[in-house]
């Protein structure tokens, strides 16, 4: 795995973000709702902290108050210490119904000592398959990162600690579903997934662990809400135009991404041959920001 020297400095502009209003840091007692595993999820420090667990009856999760569509939601986690194997924490937008659309965040935990895999993925009308897995430059148990998800109708970009690691862009024109018509809430949640989340399900969850938990905290939305009277058909502006992004990478994130992909990058759908011996999907050939 490549490591360099300043990633210290990464904190450096990689998006050129320029804002009309202002974007805002949720409570989570405002912003979310617990909505299944009991106990296990709980927030607290005066609505600042959320945290969620699994034990061997059950997982937990929660799911945002408010429907968006298009912005940048931010949110700093603290994954699941010491030996995870078998757990998955998901973070994710989605809408519903089976041709709902779906941007994904999913954190696949392992054994002690080993590296979680960052499993990314996006549906668009039902349909997936459109997976990049990647192994994380740091320790994500130790200290809390922030995992951000920037949804435009040109593309999605899914960032890690603000370093692009992975862009989706919109190939209407080539016949491929895209997300942009259906508003999402956002969702997260921990359980297990020991049949196919570690090593393809070769190692087992051990809940002599238990309970397993994953924090949260920091989270901001810059972001178009139904509630504030969002238009679906929009393309340029956010609902009445009190919020514009313009969030294209510069130079120095294209560099950032394409190094992340070279040295961090396990697995892409797009150079799978066994998956597609006819041919890569027709998205696979668009892969500019």
């Amino acid at each position: 795995m490549g490591r360099n020297s300043s990633l210290t400095t990464l904190v450096a502009t990689v998006l050129l973000v320029t804002m009309v209003g202002s974007a805002y840091s949720g409570n989570f007692f405002d912003e979310f709702d617990l909505t299944w595993g009991d106990h296990r999820g709980k927030i607290f420090n005066g609505g600042n902290m959320l945290s969620l667990s699994l034990d061997r009856v059950s997982g937990s999760g929660f799911k945002s108050k408010k429907e968006y569509l298009f912005g940048r939601i931010d949110m700093q986690l603290k994954l699941v210490a010491g030996n995870s194997a078998g757990t998955v924490t998901a973070y994710y937008l989605s809408s519903q119904g089976a041709a709902h659309d779906e941007i994904d965040f999913e954190f696949l935990g392992n054994e002690t000592g080993k590296p979680y895999v960052l499993h990314t993925n996006v549906f668009a009308l039902g349909k997936g398959n459109r997976e990049q897995q990647f192994y994380l430059w740091f320790d994500p148990t130790k200290n809390f990162h922030t995992y951000s998800i920037v949804w435009r109708p040109q593309h999605i970009i899914f960032l890690v600690d603000n370093l692009p690691i992975r862009v989706f862009n919109n190939a209407e024109k080539l016949g491929v579903p895209f997300p942009k018509s259906q508003p999402m809430r956002i969702y997260s949640s921990l359980w297990n997934a020991d049949d196919w989340a570690t090593r393809g399900g070769l190692v087992k969850t051990d809940w002599s662990k238990a309970p397993f938990t994953a924090y949260y905290r920091g989270f901001k939305a810059a972001a178009c809400t139904v509630s504030s009277g969002c238009d679906p058909k929009f393309k340029s502006s956010f609902g009445d135009g009190k919020l514009q992004v313009a969030n294209e990478l510069n130079a120095y994130g294209r560099r950032r991404l394409r190094w992340v992909q070279k040295y961090f990058m396990i697995y892409n759908y797009c150079s799978d041959l066994k998956r597609f011996p006819r041919g890569f999907p027709p998205e696979c050939k668009r892969s500019r920001v």
